[in-house]
């Protein structure tokens, strides 16, 4: 397409554990020049003292609130006007342990049921549906089942696991 635009949106985190089950996470990003200091930590359930949302928490959020950004940034966009947007996420997980040992997370589904104050159309509002889930980030990496790749330090170098 002769009018087809590219452009990088790239984040860089650096999390250091700073109490029984607390993190706290530096994100760059990199793109725009932001800094943004964020927090974790797990209830007593995982050893935690409950001081920061646990990062599910955040991740439930940042879906919500990428997928919410993109329909009003995309109703200006598609001249679809809207008054207000009500989301509500369910993200769910089944952890799976066998005897004593580490378990294994499992997604079950996740769902956004989405209320538009608007005048328009049905049709309409499923166009800009449609086009806040593709332009969500974080949920096209969902969509594509995105691999996250892991490298552990060894030696003077890394190696992938």
């Amino acid at each position: 397409m002769a009018d087809e635009k590219r452009f990088d949106i790239v984040f860089e985190g650096h999390g250091r554990m700073t109490g029984k089950m607390r993190n706290d996470i530096s994100v760059d990003f990199v793109t725009m020049g932001e800094h943004f200091e964020l927090a974790t930590d797990e209830g007593p359930f995982h050893g935690g003292d409950g001081t920061a949302p646990p990062p599910l928490a955040l991740f439930t959020a940042a879906l919500t609130g990428c997928f919410m950004t993109q329909v009003r940034a995309f109703s200006k966009r598609l001249r679809i006007p809207i008054r207000n947007v009500d989301v509500r996420a369910r993200l769910h997980w089944q952890g799976v342990q066998e005897g004593s040992g580490p378990y294994v997370s499992e997604p079950v589904g996740f769902s956004l049921d989405i209320e538009l104050d608007t005048d328009a159309s049905e049709e309409d509002q499923t166009r800009l549906v449609d086009a806040a889930r593709k332009g969500c980030f974080i949920e096209a990496s969902l969509a594509q089942g995105v691999i996250v790749g892991h490298r552990l330090k060894a030696g003077d170098g890394w190696r992938d696991v």
